[in-house]
């Protein structure tokens, strides 16, 4: 009877060993902290109206680009901007160029990836002002960019800005499943929110392990990879977008108004969302969408409770 036993035991710890190998992070190095968003990085045709709507609209500060030159950046808070860089030839309809969460080691991380088995540079790259980054691509090919931030961040002074919280980044994703690989099972994010219109799952919110940030998954487009063909820019800027924390969208929206800070494409006015939260979107002159958000829901939301305390100011 105990041969048995010890039979049993020694299959079932084998099949958690493979579970563990297909799924999960094998054995070596201790993947490093993940705090939260860093930036999302987008393309302008038009870098002086760009600029009017960051400085002038969200408020941000605008500041030279440490990763590169060419670009420059508009930041909410020491930690926390958006990159834009010229859009580049033959981009199409495309106008995003990374997604990128801060983390407290870029090396530390470049090597758990590598250990398991997931596609790494040589080496991470330095900026001009102390950071340290890598990119990776994810399961579907999106520029995903890890971000140490220098060990005294520069304090950003931005009393305009309608908040100074990147809560969330959205990308174009056409396989949950396979995203969650990556993200999910590897660089461990935890389920917040999930939601969707007509029974279909269309937004999926996985938080960065160790604060309350997301990204969420805008699942469109049919299967396979990439940007459909027959996709707009237009709707590819409403997938691919970040979103500003505030505490009250209503009193952030009256701020704009009142200052007539608003321009270009905007919602006529606030709304609540599926996830019972208020949200008012504005829209870059390229069309990468903006979402000023509540922090916290006002209604029940659709579809999913929230299964993970909320970002805060």
């Amino acid at each position: 009877m105990q041969t048995k036993f010890l039979f049993v035991a020694i299959v079932a710890a084998s099949f958690v060993t493979v579970a563990a190998a297909q799924y999960g992070p094998k054995s070596g190095p201790v993947r490093p902290k993940i705090t939260g968003i860093s930036h999302l990085a987008v393309y302008t045709s038009d870098a002086t109206v760009t600029e009017h709507f960051y400085t002038v609209s969200v408020g941000a500060v605008k500041e030279p680009d440490p990763e590169n030159a060419k670009g420059v950046r508009y930041a909410l808070s020491a930690t926390q901007f958006v990159e834009v860089l010229p859009l580049p030839d033959g981009e199409g309809v495309n106008r995003l160029d990374h997604a990128a969460f801060n983390t407290e080691s870029a090396e530390g991380m470049r090597k758990y990836l590598a250990a398991n088995g997931w596609t790494t540079p040589a080496r991470v790259e330095r900026g001009k002002d102390g950071s340290r980054w890598f990119d990776v691509l994810d399961p579907e090919g999106n520029t995903i960019q890890f971000v140490q931030p220098p060990a005294s961040p520069k304090p950003v002074d931005a009393p305009n800005a309608i908040g100074h919280h990147i809560i969330h980044v959205g990308l174009l994703v056409h396989d949950r499943a396979a995203e969650d690989k990556f993200y999910r099972d590897l660089l461990g994010f935890k389920p917040y929110w999930w939601g969707g219109r007509d029974g279909k799952v269309e937004w999926v919110s996985q938080q960065v392990p160790d604060a309350h940030d997301w990204m969420e998954y805008m699942v469109s487009g049919g299967p396979g990879k990439g940007i459909p063909a027959d996709m707009t820019q237009q709707t590819l800027g409403v997938l691919d977008h970040f979103s500003i924390g505030v505490a009250s969208v209503p009193d952030a929206y009256k701020v704009l108004v009142d200052a007539n800070r608003l321009s270009g494409r905007h919602d006529q006015a606030p709304k609540i969302g599926l996830d019972g939260k208020y949200q008012f979107n504005m829209y870059d002159p390229d069309g990468t969408r903006v979402e000023v958000m509540n922090f916290h829901a006002t209604e029940k939301p659709c579809c999913s409770e929230f299964t993970a305390d909320d970002p805060a100011e």
